[in-house]
């Protein structure tokens, strides 16, 4: 076995062939690999026929193939170019695989990603059944500073992806700012929308649209756009672009946080949420919320007097959002 600070892992281009498709092509295979969609929102399972048999062989292997550049535009590798393995450890069934320096650079949403990715394909091997992450020997820490610890592919809950070109319809609860701009609004929209949308994003998008109703004001500028969102394990993270910053200061701080928490929180696979501008973390927003915390849910903000239902409408066809 590689000693996990004597060697290190060299990830090679693997010139094995083709890559089948993505979705049900994977059934063909008794192995996969897995890669990020280019959204950044999931990850995809390509199925895979590895070259090697033994257990080092088919260890170097995918993670050579984690890696390695695709030849589409609908998924990327999973782990980034700069974020280097600089070794590798088995003991009794757990695979311990130790970072260079830029894994910890990596924003929010692309290191989780990569992170399942990698415990999604390297728990296939027979005789690993979790994975642990160091940086430089360092246990990995989450944005709080709490320890990561070993992972198995029950750790995550992800959100699948819908059947794609259909429409279905939902009821999304969403918080907008008060007349006054000191509490939240409740307001219930019966829409339409196209299955290969998450409910996260559907619900954000809805959200900086704006409320429909009179009586409740946007929390969010007109001009923001939405860069990248994902739930793993209860944990939805928002990647904003700068423009989330232009904010209405007759909206106060805690009322456009909590627009966007409470929102978000109301969908079933949602129990806390992390904010980043431009996939940083590192600072402030406005004064008092630190962009590095996850938030869960307060609705003591919301004033039921105040809640709103309603269908989105045209005319007398209802809309439907794509």
């Amino acid at each position: 076995m590689e000693g996990f600070f004597g060697k290190r892992l060299l990830v090679a281009l693997l010139l094995v062939g083709s890559v089948a498709g993505c979705g049900s092509k994977q059934e063909e295979h008794q192995y996969f690999i897995s890669y990020v969609d280019s959204k950044q929102t999931q990850t995809i399972q390509v199925g895979y026929e590895p070259v090697e048999q033994s257990f080092d062989g088919m260890l170097k292997e995918f993670l050579g193939q984690l890696a390695t550049d695709t030849d589409t535009v609908e998924y990327v590798k999973a782990i980034p170019e700069g974020v280097d393995i600089r070794g590798w450890e088995v003991d009794q069934g757990c695979l311990t695989l130790d970072f260079n320096s830029a894994y910890s650079k990596m924003d929010s949403i692309t290191e989780i990603l990569c992170r399942l990715a990698i415990v999604r394909t390297m728990t296939q091997i027979s005789g690993i059944e979790s994975v642990r992450f160091t940086v430089h020997g360092e246990p990995l820490t989450d944005g709080k500073g709490d320890f990561v610890g070993t992972m198995t592919l029950d750790s995550f809950v992800e959100n699948p992806g819908e059947q794609i070109n259909s429409f279905q319809h939902a009821s999304i609860d969403l918080y907008f700012a008060n007349t006054t701009g000191d509490g939240l609004v409740k307001e219930t929209q019966e829409v339409y929308y196209n299955s290969n949308i998450s409910m996260e994003k559907l619900v954000m998008e809805h959200l900086i649209l704006g409320p429909k109703s009179k009586g409740a004001r946007k929390t969010i500028p007109d001009e923001t756009k939405l860069i990248n969102i994902a739930v793993v394990d209860g944990s939805c993270y928002v990647n904003l672009d700068e423009s989330f910053r232009n904010q209405n200061y007759e909206i106060q701080e805690p009322i456009v946080i909590y627009s966007i928490v409470d929102s978000l929180a109301s969908l079933e696979n949602v129990e806390r949420v992390q904010i980043s501008v431009n996939g940083d973390t590192s600072s402030n927003y406005r004064d008092d919320f630190e962009l590095s915390q996850m938030y869960h849910p307060d609705f003591s903000y919301v004033d039921a007097r105040d809640s709103k239902s309603i269908v989105i409408e045209d005319g007398e066809q209802q809309t439907i959002v794509q």
